[in-house]
């Protein structure tokens, strides 16, 4: 058997364990795909406007349509690929006692295995990225090796996205941790009608949190069947992520995720002293994914697709995972993002 066949490298695939994000799983649970090279998304402008009075004799009264516009956007083009060492099956593979106990097609199929585990994790961080965007800003930014820098703004409303001034902060004196939570709340409300109930502190907004006095005498760390993020899409473990408990019906997370950046540089998910709210349900976060423009790959719509080739001279194999991502919360007002300090 080809270990290297198109169709074997995407099984493969398939049968590895998909890399938790407890972004993308707590706000990005569904999945689109689209056969064309442009991800087309639906933006609402929905208000929660009451049905008007009349005179029974008087004629109703014509109302307009909300309705929704919908925004298209080209993703730029994920591509990872990679040189695939011809001498690996004569070394030992990492793991394999001293001296050597695997056979050269075994030693193989591990290191295709952990390259295609690594390009996996990898795109899943990079949606990951988009996720923090979106859910911080209400916006996503996307730049690449000749590929423009864009912005996909998700129009959330100005009210959602906002930094606390001096006086006002976090720790300030005067300064109500759990009344700043419920006014968040009811901004999400006003603009959505949406309930706020999934908070996300990064470790310095909850350190604020839990030095409070008013807030830890409200504060529950009971760990039963009634939470939604225990019984619900969530609740494995994540990296960087803990549910520390509930203050009345906001369950509360702490979370802190870094990457490595395409300069090498070590980046945060979320920025310190950040407090993101969310309604994970009537968010409608979705991962969008355009078209494999590739003929071996059919041009199908799906998140990714995996390839190899050689090259004859020199002798040399390439490992190639290409996606088209994007990440899109088609009701971003079901979201609000907070400096706090």
């Amino acid at each position: 058997m080809d270990i290297f066949n198109t169709a074997v490298l995407n099984r493969v695939i398939d049968a590895l364990p998909n890399p938790s994000s407890f972004l993308l799983d707590v706000g990005f649970r569904q999945e689109q795909t689209e056969t064309s090279e442009e991800i087309h998304f639906d933006v609402e402008s929905n208000k929660p406007r009451i049905t008007p009075f009349v005179h029974p004799t008087r004629a109703g009264k014509v109302i307009q349509d909300q309705g929704f516009r919908t925004d298209s956007f080209r993703p730029a083009y994920a591509k990872d690929k990679r040189e695939f060492d011809p001498g690996k099956p004569l070394k030992r593979a990492i793991g394999e006692q001293i001296g050597g106990n695997l056979s050269p097609e075994q030693r193989m199929q591990i290191a295709i295995r952990r390259s295609l585990a690594d390009q996996l994790s990898m795109l899943g961080r990079r949606e990951a990225v988009m996720a923090a965007q979106a859910l911080t800003l209400g916006k996503v930014t996307v730049s690449g090796d000749g590929y423009p820098t864009k912005v996909v703004d998700f129009d959330r409303h100005p009210s959602l996205t906002i930094a606390l001034a001096g006086g006002s902060q976090w720790g300030d004196a005067g300064v109500s941790i759990v009344g700043s939570l419920e006014d968040w709340a009811g901004d999400i409300q006003a603009q959505s009608g949406a309930l706020g109930t999934t908070v996300i502190m990064d470790p310095r907004a909850w350190r604020l949190a839990h030095t409070d006095d008013a807030f830890m005498k409200l504060f529950e760390s009971r760990r039963g069947s009634e939470s939604t993020a225990e019984t619900g899409p969530i609740s494995r473990g994540y990296a960087g992520a803990r549910n520390v408990g509930f203050v009345g019906d906001f369950d509360i997370w702490v979370y802190q995720d870094t990457y490595v950046d395409e300069n090498d540089v070590t980046q945060q998910m979320i920025p310190d002293n950040t407090v993101v709210m969310l309604d994970p349900i009537n968010l409608e976060g979705t991962r969008c994914y355009g078209a494999i423009r590739d003929p071996k790959a059919g041009y199908q719509a799906r998140r990714f697709f995996s390839k190899s080739w050689d090259d004859e001279d020199p002798a040399v194999r390439w490992l190639l995972l290409q996606s088209a991502p994007l990440v899109v919360p088609y009701r971003v007002n079901a979201s609000f993002a907070a400096t706090v300090a």
